[in-house]
Parts: C-alpha cells; sequence; structure tokens
C-alpha cells in the first residue's frame, strides 16, 4: 500500500521533513535499520553513555515533528532513538512483509535488536503511546520505565471510535488550506497552540502531511484492546501524561483511566500536542519518572 498520495506529495514531505529535523536545537545522526517489514528510519542523538529512551510519534506525523521540542532537553539524560512508525509518512519504508501479517511487537523487536538495545525506556504519543504500552505488556524484560503520552490504556469501546477520530479531524483534514490547518491545530490543542502556528517549518510540514499522506498505509496496525488482567501487568510501570483540552480525553480518555486507577498526571488548559504545547514541564516530568525522582 502506497504511503503518499503522489510522488510530488511524498516529495514535499519528505523535504519538509528535512527542515524541521534540521531545527532540533541538538545535534542528530540517521540511522536505517532493517527488519522483517522493511527499513525502519531512527533519529538518534543524545548522551552517548546515558540510558536508551526509545520514542515512538502518532498517526499521521513523524519523528522529526514529534520531538522537536523535547529532544535537546530529553538528550541531556537520555540516548534517543526517535523511530519512524512503518507505514507512517515518516523515512520507514515497508516491504512486501508489512501486510496482514504485520506485528507491531515483533517489529519494534526487529529495530531494538538492530540497534542493538537490550533494555530501555519508552515514550509514545497518541498512538505511539498505544505502541509502548502493547510492548510493555508483551516484553516487560525489554522495558525499564513507560510514558504514554496524550493517550489512554487501551481497553476499547465506543468512546475509542473511529467515528470520534472523524469528528476531532473533519472537514478541516480533508480541504488543507492554511486556513484550515491552522483551525485544525487549534481544535487539537489547548491555549499554547502558537508553538504550532508561529513556527514556519512545522506548519509546512503539517500541511504537506494532510496533503500528501495515505492514511490507509497504517491499516496493517492491529490495535488489542487489553483485557483486566492485562492492564494489571502494566500499571505499575506505565505514567501517562493528558491535557485536559485534549478532544480525545474529552471523549472519555480521563474516565478510562482513572476507572482502571492508572498513574495519571493531568494538565490544564493543554490539548492532544501537550509535549509541544508544554515542552518544558513535560521534559521535566519525563526525566523524573524515567530517574525515579
Amino acid at each position: 500500500m502506497k504511503k503518499y498520495r503522489s510522488e510530488k506529495s511524498g516529495q514535499a514531505i519528505l523535504e519538509t521533513y528535512d527542515r524541521v529535523l534540521a531545527s532540533w536545537q541538538c545535534g542528530t545522526k540517521e540511522r536505517d535499520v532493517e527488519t522483517e517489514y522493511g527499513t525502519t528510519h531512527v533519529i538518534e542523538c543524545g548522551a552517548e553513555e546515558a540510558p536508551a529512551l526509545a520514542l515512538f510519534h502518532g498517526v499521521g506525523d513523524d519523528s522529526a515533528l514529534m520531538w522537536i521540542y523535547n529532544a535537546p532537553e530529553l538528550g541531556k539524560h537520555f540516548h534517543l532513538y526517535a523511530i519512524d512508525t512503518m507505514g507512517g509518512p515518516g523515512k520507514s519504508v515497508p516491504n512486501e512483509n508489512y501486510n496482514k501479517e504485520f506485528d507491531d511487537v515483533r517489529w519494534i523487536d526487529g529495530v531494538l535488536d538492530a540497534l542493538g538495545i537490550g533494555k530501555a525506556f519508552f515514550a509514545g504519543v497518541s498512538m505511539g503511546g498505544y505502541l509502548v504500552q502493547m510492548y510493555t505488556l508483551t516484553r516487560p524484560e525489554r522495558v525499564m520505565k513507560t510514558i504514554s503520552i496524550s493517550g489512554t490504556v487501551p481497553v476499547g469501546g465506543k468512546k475509542n471510535s473511529m467515528s470520534a477520530m472523524m469528528k476531532i479531524f473533519l472537514p478541516e483534514a480533508l480541504f488543507p488550506t492554511d486556513r484550515n490547518v491552522t483551525k485544525l491545530l487549534r481544535k487539537l490543542s489547548g491555549e499554547n497552540y502558537v508553538v504550532f502556528t508561529e513556527n514556519k517549518a512545522i506548519m509546512a510540514h503539517y500541511k504537506s502531511l494532510l496533503k500528501g499522506f495515505n492514511n490507509m498505509a497504517m491499516g496493517y496496525h492491529k490495535l488489542h484492546a487489553f483485557t483486566p488482567e492485562e492492564v494489571n501487568r502494566i500499571r505499575d510501570k506505565v505514567t501517562y501524561l493528558v491535557g485536559t483540552d485534549d478532544p480525545f480525553e474529552k471523549i472519555g480518555g480521563r474516565e478510562v483511566l482513572e476507572q482502571n486507577h492508572m498513574n495519571a498526571v493531568f494538565y490544564e488548559k493543554a490539548g492532544h500536542g501537550l509535549n509541544h504545547e508544554r515542552a518544558e514541564e513535560i521534559n521535566r516530568k519525563m526525566i523524573s519518572v524515567f530517574q525515579g525522582v
């Protein structure tokens, strides 16, 4: 399945990806590692001898965009591996094995093995938050601690439905004019939406993503609804960071976290782009959680 709607739109996404990455205020190295599902692209940076921190972005975005405001500070304490999701709009390239048999856990296994990482800290945003929870559940021996940002514990249910997502993203995502891109980012964000709208590199890249990425390319990622017993198994390892103005939180995320007694921290007047909108606070919290402070 093609990731991009056209060759031209794919080129625009990759060009704006590079511009966003160039604005990271830290030194980066880009790597491509081979797995059974294709080539996985990794942005690597941070302290060389520090513990590994594997980072996963959400649907419809990529590592360059997701960690722009976090990598410089987190990299002082950890060696970062920001991983472009297979099937996402970033620089990972699926092969013929990326099909109905695709397995997220086996893919992450392959990435870690190729990078020489035995055990790491994990963090993810939105869909990336699901991935790190799933990996924590199935590979606890490889996970030290996990942070899920702008997400909830995946127990399933109607409140997490595709129809709810469509109400959030439509109609702006269908017609990504400059005005609609700004409007959508304001819908997704809290009061500090200007971290997106006043950053020209981010705006250009986000517009190219909305125009050129084929979201169906992520369709081979299968979501698993956790059982109560599985929720119990991850409770002590996972911390959830959530904005109260996140439209996804408003359709049941907080309720699910509280009903399941998960370790969650809520940030007032922050939205789905929590780690961008409140970068300094989120960076401090991530460092504190992972260092056990």
